[in-house]
């Protein structure tokens, strides 16, 4: 048991650590709305990936490939939506102190957080060829044995997240001018991924 509970811990950390639309999705909110009411975001994941783990290792196989060309195709569309919204406020503002008018509230940003966490191909890929079947293989020896991975990974996940956009968070606090700064690059992040996405989705789902 603690031998996949180990592996759910490194598999966790590469995944906080690496670059992906929801850790920038992630940083824009805490940029613009304050680390308490982006929280409530970091546990999107927990609502998007138990249908995704269901969908992908207790249910099929393999999923279908044109089912991810989809996804990434409209995740990059979603992802351009953001980041326009991003631009237009970095427009309509000015000064240093960069904060969106109104606020949204913690249960919007969270919902925004599902919607992108569920259009992103990459929970897909991830259950399917890397900790499905791990996970299957800790469920064959006992219940407890897969729960131990699934609370390694999701463990460090959380945890990890948090400390990362809170990190932007203090910064943002700290240095006020560097809100706009971090927030246009975020903004530009999640532009460049969503048209990656979608150059990528065109392409398989055109079969070229």
């Amino acid at each position: 048991m603690a031998i996949y509970l180990l592996q759910g811990v490194m598999l966790a950390l590469p995944t906080v650590l690496t670059p992906s639309p929801f850790r920038i999705y992630l940083i824009t909110e805490v940029l613009q709305h304050g680390f308490r009411r982006t929280l409530p975001a970091i546990f999107a994941p927990a609502i998007t990936d138990g249908p995704i783990i269901l969908l992908v290792v207790l249910i099929l196989s393999r999923m279908p490939q044109w089912m991810l060309d989809a996804l990434r195709f409209g995740g990059g569309l979603y992802l351009l939506y953001l980041a326009t919204n991003v631009v237009r406020l970095l427009r309509r503002t000015t000064g240093p102190t960069l904060r969106a008018s109104g606020g949204q509230s913690a249960r919007q940003s969270l919902g925004r957080a599902v919607v992108v966490n569920a259009l992103n191909p990459n929970p897909y890929i991830f259950w399917t060829v890397v900790a499905g079947p791990i996970l299957m293989l800790g469920l064959a020896q006992s219940l407890a044995t897969g729960l131990a991975f699934l609370l390694g990974f999701y463990g460090v996940f959380f945890v990890g997240v948090t400390i990362v956009i809170w990190l932007f968070s203090a910064a943002g606090r700290i240095n006020p001018a560097a809100n706009r700064l971090l927030l246009g690059v975020s903004a530009l992040g999640l532009a460049l991924i969503g048209l990656m996405q979608i150059w990528g989705g065109a392409r398989a789902l055109a079969g070229l």
